[in-house]
């Protein structure tokens, strides 16, 4: 039996508009994606989050808890629950315009908890970001620490402003997991390579890229070496949308280190900072796997267990 996991960060309602023109509201939010996913591959996962007390709030939590997902009793408020707008293109890519409430109370760590995943919105815009940085250090040497930045530029703002948030993170953080996209946004002009090296000076064992339909590019704790590995939908044709897609990607490689020991301790925190890419290939693989399953569904579809062995 693996550690029980906590994810820290928000939970809100995605208005979808797709090219049709239809209008249509699911629940979704980055953190609550990856809590969900991991929830559905079979792990204890505890959820620290803020939502309101309005139908779009009694949604949020009946949807999270409906998954397996422990919500933690202190996420409830009195603030609105927040919203993204999701545009579709014809691509199937989303935009995204937030009206975030993000004023997260203190975090209860509680027993059993080996492994804290937080990122997004919700670890770089005020005042909630304040508090899951403090939890993050204050549980760090007991916990292997993953964290996606997950940069939304229309509310975390200029990046010489969030970049050293950013950073500060990464160096708490044990995975590091980000897409193509934010890279080009945090560094301009610096090549995955650069970038995976320079998180990896400021901290974390293993680092990741993903690169849309391309794969994934992670570098070896071990070697420095940086792997390139191919995306498993590889039909464009097959993909529906891509929300979601990201954060079933850090659902499926956390649970992928978790099941080899490679997070959800101390011990797997050492474990990690020596691993191969042979330690690292089935952690990977159901980071693609699970992915490449959400992209053939509409919306932030998290896969079961079952259906990546079946």
């Amino acid at each position: 039996m693996t550690s029980r996991v906590l994810v820290i960060g928000e939970v809100l309602i995605d208005v979808v508009r797709t090219p049709d023109g239809a209008v249509s509201e699911h629940v979704g939010g980055s953190p609550a994606n990856v809590a969900t996913g991991l929830a559905r591959l079979g792990h204890s996962t505890d959820f620290a989050t803020t939502f309101g007390r309005d139908d779009r709030g009694r949604a949020c939590l009946e949807h999270v808890r409906g998954q397996g997902v422990e919500v933690l009793p202190t996420s409830r408020t009195a603030e609105p629950t927040s919203v993204a707008d999701a545009t579709i293109d014809e691509s199937g890519a989303a935009t995204y315009v937030f009206d975030l409430h993000w004023n997260l109370a203190p975090v209860p760590v509680r027993s059993g908890v080996g492994h804290v995943h937080t990122g997004s919105i919700a670890a770089t815009v005020a005042p909630g970001a304040a508090t899951v940085a403090r939890t993050i250090a204050e549980v760090h040497d007991e916990v292997t620490v993953s964290y996606d930045p997950n940069i939304r530029p229309s509310i975390m703002g200029d990046p010489e402003d969030y970049r050293p948030v950013v950073e500060h993170l990464v160096g708490l953080s044990d995975v590091v997991k980000a897409s193509s996209d934010d890279l080009e946004l945090l560094y301009p002009g610096r090549t995955v390579e650069e970038v995976l090296a320079h998180w990896a000076d400021l901290g974390a064992a293993l680092t990741v890229v993903t690169l849309g339909g391309e794969g994934v590019a992670y570098r070896v704790p071990a070697t420095g070496t940086v792997c390139r590995v191919q995306a498993r939908v590889l039909d464009p044709g097959l993909v529906v949308d891509t929300v979601g897609a990201g954060d079933s990607f850090m659902a499926g490689l956390i649970s992928g280190l978790l099941d080899t020991g490679l997070a959800g301790s101390a011990a797997a925190r050492a474990a990690l900072a020596g691993a191969t890419e042979a330690d690292l290939e089935p952690a990977i693989t159901r980071a693609l796997m699970t992915s490449g399953v959400t992209v053939r569904h509409a919306g932030a579809y998290s896969p079961t267990r079952d259906e990546l062995e079946g």
